[in-house]
């Protein structure tokens, strides 16, 4: 098993040129673990875990309903947004700037074969992560995600998730609210879920957060729930 991940910092990239990337990844070690299982070799997969920032975007998740976005696609590219129907799950989510958005591309037989675990250890990165900054963020029973207060009127949605699998190789991910514009979650319903909030670690702060200083956090969790065994960085291309 190969516990090595790849860390890339992508920089701000447009969403459909980054979802191509993730594309290539994902066929590359599926590629590989194919050509094992017909050749009766054992060459190792590769790991990989994206950062990225996005420009203003929407995109829609397989089981998602297009009808919680509340405005029309002409509307989003007045506000400089676009659309994206996407083959992950879940509903309809944002990305902008001010977002970390994080997508690990892992062979899950390089870990464990278990997509729940795989969820809950994304979630457990950012509720730890958040503790770092003295939020108590935790999960909301049935719904995927980052929360704060949940079981309250004041219960609000802080990183939201969505992931692929196939063959056990993952890609999408999760997008943790920093400093990001939260005028924009008005345009949509976010992941559906009609009566929660959403927020930001800057709004629950008080303060800008710098995004390299998230980034460091999350990679550092990461790296010890999944028992990263070795790490690689690639500055941005």
């Amino acid at each position: 098993m190969n516990k090595e991940i790849t860390f890339e910092d992508l920089g701000f990239r447009d969403y459909k040129e980054v979802w191509e990337y993730q594309e290539e990844r994902f066929q590359e070690i599926l590629d590989i673990k194919i050509q094992n299982r017909r050749t009766g070799s054992s060459l190792p997969t590769p790991n990989y875990f994206l950062f990225v920032e996005h420009p203003h975007v929407y995109t829609l998740g397989k089981s998602g309903d297009v009808t919680n976005l509340l405005v029309s696609e002409q509307q989003l590219s007045q506000r400089g947004a676009t659309f994206y129907k996407i083959n992950r799950g879940g509903d309809i989510t944002y990305h902008g700037p001010g977002q970390v958005v994080g997508y690990p591309i892992l062979d899950l037989d390089n870990f464990f074969t278990d997509i729940h675990k795989y969820l809950r250890f994304l979630e457990e990165m950012v509720i730890l992560t958040l503790a770092d900054y003295g939020l108590e963020a935790t999960r909301s029973k049935g719904e995927t995600g980052v929360w704060l207060d949940v079981g309250t009127s004041k219960a609000r949605k802080i990183c939201a998730m969505g992931v692929r699998a196939s063959r056990w190789v993952t890609m999408h991910g999760f997008a943790l609210n920093v400093n990001t514009d939260l005028s924009y979650f008005d345009l949509m319903i976010p992941c559906g879920i009609q009566d929660k909030g959403v927020t930001s670690l800057s709004r629950e702060l008080g303060r800008h957060v710098p995004m390299s200083e998230v980034k460091t956090r999350l990679k550092a969790h990461f790296s010890k729930l999944f028992e990263v065994g070795a790490s690689e960085e690639q500055a941005p291309q």
